[in-house]
């Protein structure tokens, strides 16, 4: 629990980083009047289109983090009371009972459990199969949700370097203008917004990828526990020689 909360405070922080880069520094100081643009206003001025699309990129990212968090914990996966009356169904030997609480409470655990049940007729290899596939193709789906963060850790830094070319090719273009006689605060603009791009991305792209790790590593850990519950659910069915 207390993982959850400090992954989901230190991807905000991260996402928030770039607002508070465009705040003085110097707090104890009398604010004085200031007649042109504050450092906020300047600073997504500068970072340009790219720049905020990877601010909205990063309230993305947070969004998924946040929800796959919530989604992908066990008692979600495979609910204490779901096996709880499984397994009181399975000693009762209530199978179509158990198949039909399995599609009235879909999860990870019970669309497991639902694929070896309809194979109790079957040989004990037939339904270990189908659960085998079954454990796989859910497994599958879990880790496909999880690719958009990586997509989003992979895309972010590259945008960062599109938006640092881009500015640095704006300030070679503003000294070509001027003769090679540019001044550096007419430079300042573009060259502020290359470099700006470039944080933006790597601001983004760190804690998702942390994300990203942290959450597959937990898909894997509780397919594996879940895997075998079942198995072990499912090994009084095993023909004993």
């Amino acid at each position: 629990m207390k993982t959850k909360f400090l992954l989901i405070f230190l991807v905000a922080l991260a996402c928030l980083a770039p607002i508070a880069l465009g705040q003085d520094g110097d707090d104890g100081a009398a604010a004085a009047p200031v007649a042109g643009p504050s450092q906020l206003e300047e600073f997504f001025t500068n970072a340009g289109k790219i720049g905020l699309l990877i601010i909205a990129l990063s309230v993305v990212a947070l969004t998924l983090i946040i929800k796959e968090v919530l989604a992908m914990r066990k008692d979600q996966l495979a609910p204490p009371e779901i096996i709880d009356e499984v397994e009181a169904l399975f000693e009762a030997n209530e199978f179509q009972e158990a198949i039909e609480l399995c599609e009235t409470e879909p999860s990870y655990f019970t669309n497991v459990v639902a694929a070896g049940l309809p194979k109790l007729n079957a040989s004990f290899d037939a339904m270990e199969k189908s659960l085998e596939e079954m454990v796989e193709e859910e497994t599958i789906k879990l880790h496909a949700r999880l690719s958009w963060l990586s997509l989003i850790a992979g895309v972010a830094p590259m945008l960062g370097l599109m938006g640092t070319v881009n500015g640095m090719i704006g300030a070679f273009d503003i000294i070509a203008a001027s003769g090679g006689a540019a001044k550096p605060d007419e430079m300042a603009g573009a060259i502020s917004g290359a470099l700006i791009t470039t944080l933006l991305g790597l601001i983004v792209a760190v804690p998702v990828t942390a994300a990203f790790v942290f959450l597959r590593n937990r898909v894997v850990t509780y397919s594996l526990e879940i895997a075998a519950v079942v198995e072990d659910l499912f090994e009084r069915f095993r023909p004993r020689s």
